[in-house]
């Protein structure tokens, strides 16, 4: 009889097996290169939208009407953070209200930033975004070498030492970054291709987010890979430049990208229902003096704090994670909501955000 009832339970567990397996789970991440906290918060700042040393003359009225008059800032700025992620995901890192998001490497800039976030952890040997190509492995390339997901992670980026920080040459990875032209696979890409090179190149090292943007619809639609990095990278030239009015449009052309990403994964069998969008930023912006907004880094104060948005079938709406989350903590992340066991990658990296539904 006992034997009759181990067997009978062993032939249960062996059924079930296919039932328990991980869900065919994809990901897209996003990075919105040194977007502050506050903006993405509050909106627009107000001090800062009338200065005529960070907005020309002939700008402050529009930026007035558009980001400063609404009763909602925030929502007027980005509404698909603040309308679909804050509601249907969750959005951490709004200090005013309880939250906490930041950095943990010493650096508070880019290379530093976006390594942590790709590798689950600081490198403090990383001190310069002349780094060259980075010694560590992100989740990026070890996903890239496993059964499954070989050949079907995609990066497609704004600023071209995204290049360096994936270290094409070891990781193998597909990255398209700054201003080269992705293969022309389809007539889009060959029309993208055209239209960027026809560009103006404000910035030798980063070209224009759309075109960044456009790479990676298509990629989404004939291509179909199961990861996709976006890093976008406006928001933070912009204000190195002083031009407060187009990191606002930066910062509403981006949100607009984050929803038309989200409406492309919806819309597609591949992909809906099955993806998590993860969105956050390498860094945040100095708040110390009138102009510290305009830098970050070590001696520019709170540029370590940063912020992180996720939306998707695992994620808990509204859950906030109970500690200040960290940049570290988005490769685990990230990984297990594709159904990957975060350890496997690197027991050492941070633990996954508390995000995730029971």
């Amino acid at each position: 009889m006992i034997v009759r009832f181990l067997a009978a339970l062993a032939l249960a567990a062996s059924i079930a097996v296919p039932a328990q397996a991980a869900p065919d789970r994809r990901l897209v991440l996003v990075t919105l290169d040194g977007l502050h906290w506050t903006e993405v918060f509050r909106g627009a700042d107000p001090e800062r939208a009338a200065d005529p040393a960070a907005v020309p003359f002939d700008e402050r009225e529009a930026i007035r009407t558009a980001f400063i008059v609404p009763a909602n800032k925030a929502r007027a700025l980005m509404p698909f953070l603040n309308d679909v992620v804050a509601r249907q995901g969750v959005l951490l890192g709004d200090r005013d209200h309880g939250g906490c998001a930041a950095v943990g490497n010493a650096m508070w800039f880019s290379y530093p930033g976006y390594n942590e976030i790709l590798t689950g952890k600081p490198d403090p040997a990383i001190v310069s975004n002349a780094h060259g190509l980075n010694r560590n492995v992100t989740f990026l390339e070890w996903l890239n070498r496993r059964p499954g997901f070989a050949g079907r992670v995609e990066t497609v980026a704004s600023w071209r030492v995204h290049r360096d920080i994936l270290d094409v040459p070891k990781s193998g990875l597909s990255v398209n970054a700054g201003w080269e032209d992705a293969p022309a696979r389809t007539p889009t890409e060959a029309t993208i291709a055209r239209l960027q090179a026809g560009s103006a190149r404000i910035w030798p090292e980063v070209r224009l987010d759309t075109f960044t943007h456009a790479y990676a619809l298509e990629l989404l639609k004939r291509q179909k890979p199961k990861v996709l990095y976006v890093a976008y990278g406006e928001t933070d030239d912009f204000a190195h430049d002083g031009r407060y009015d187009q990191v606002l449009w930066a910062a509403q052309r981006a949100d607009r990208f984050l929803g038309e990403l989200w409406a492309a994964l919806q819309a597609d069998p591949a992909y809906a229902g099955k993806t998590t969008l993860i969105v956050t930023t390498d860094h945040g912006r100095g708040t110390n003096g009138k102009d510290g907004w305009r830098h970050h880094g070590k001696p520019f104060a709170e540029s370590n704090q940063v912020w992180i948005g996720a939306i998707g079938p695992d994620i808990a709406p509204g859950r906030q994670p109970g500690t200040c989350a960290s940049s570290s903590q988005i490769a685990a992340t990230a990984l297990t909501a594709l159904g990957v066991d975060w350890r496997a990658f690197d027991p050492a990296a941070g633990p996954p955000l508390a995000i995730q539904k029971p």
